[in-house]
């Protein structure tokens, strides 16, 4: 589980909610279910319109994501390119099939299985390539509509003050609820700001960082597989595949593929990556 999102969520409404209860308000001064359902309801609403039924259906299992993920492992899938590499240099590329497990990354899979297959490298990337294109654009589904209703609540709480507005403005015969009338018209307001700002933005945020990290591992595998395909020294292919990792990490490539590999690697390797 992603504590950072559960733990992110909590702390921004706690600090909204205590901030307002120190400067005198109570719980009861911010609690309106119609002004709830006006801003939640309508935004909902819009998004509605703005995507289709299906994708909208289809947002809480995307949303699980923001909550429940797990870590792409970039440095194990490194090392694992790289011990392909110096097997398929040393036993030829047959020889990668039977490195390939049940349950493997089947973007990895599908990429090894072309090489083995002889597939011409340019038809390879191609291919990789378009599902990195298509994946990103699923993922900007999800993405896309909490953007889309973190642009719509705010609209929707001044819609909702509006109509309250109207409303006292009926009943000004009465001078003594007014003030009461006109703290609950903003209520709507603060559901639109607060819910776009402290739910839906930072959600979308998330989902887009989420797709990013399987992009670049994605985008990593499709290097490794072309370098082993090009028959490139594991050596070259370990460099290739360092610099998409920040310098802090890139000493680590390579050491358990060496390890599993039962050779010695040499420390220049790691003078190198370290820099």
């Amino acid at each position: 589980m992603d504590l950072a999102t559960l733990l992110g969520l909590v702390v921004g409404w706690a600090s909204v909610g205590a901030g307002a209860i120190l400067k005198g308000g109570k719980p009861e001064y911010y609690i309106s279910i119609p002004a709830f359902l006006l801003v939640f309801g309508g935004t909902l609403g819009a998004t509605m319109v703005s995507y289709s039924l299906k994708q909208i259906l289809d947002l809480p299992r995307v949303t699980l994501r923001a909550f429940f993920h797990r870590p792409p492992d970039v440095l194990g899938t490194m090392n694992r390119l790289i011990r392909f590499a110096d097997r398929a240099r040393r036993e030829g590329l047959l020889s990668l099939e039977g490195e390939l497990r049940e349950g493997d990354d089947p973007f990895l899979t599908k990429g090894v299985r072309l090489v083995v297959d002889g597939t011409d490298s340019a038809v390879v990337r191609e291919i990789l390539e378009t599902e990195i294109e298509l994946m990103e654009e699923r993922h900007r589904v999800g993405e896309g509509i909490y953007s889309t209703m973190a642009g719509f609540a705010p609209t929707l709480g001044i819609i909702g003050t509006v109509i309250s507005l109207i409303n006292m403005m009926q009943k000004l015969d009465d001078p003594s609820k007014l003030g009461h009338m006109l703290a609950a018209a903003f209520i709507a307001t603060l559901y639109g700001v607060a819910l776009a700002n402290l739910v839906f933005l930072p959600l979308s945020n998330k989902l887009r960082a989420r797709s990013q990290e399987e992009a670049l591992l994605r985008q990593i595998v499709t290097e490794g597989v072309l370098a082993i395909q090009a028959g490139e020294n594991p050596r070259l292919v370990e460099e290739k595949l360092r610099a998409f990792l920040p310098p802090a990490l890139r000493a680590k490539v390579g050491r358990e593929a060496a390890m599993q590999e039962g050779t010695a690697r040499s420390p220049g390797a790691a003078t190198v990556g370290a820099r």
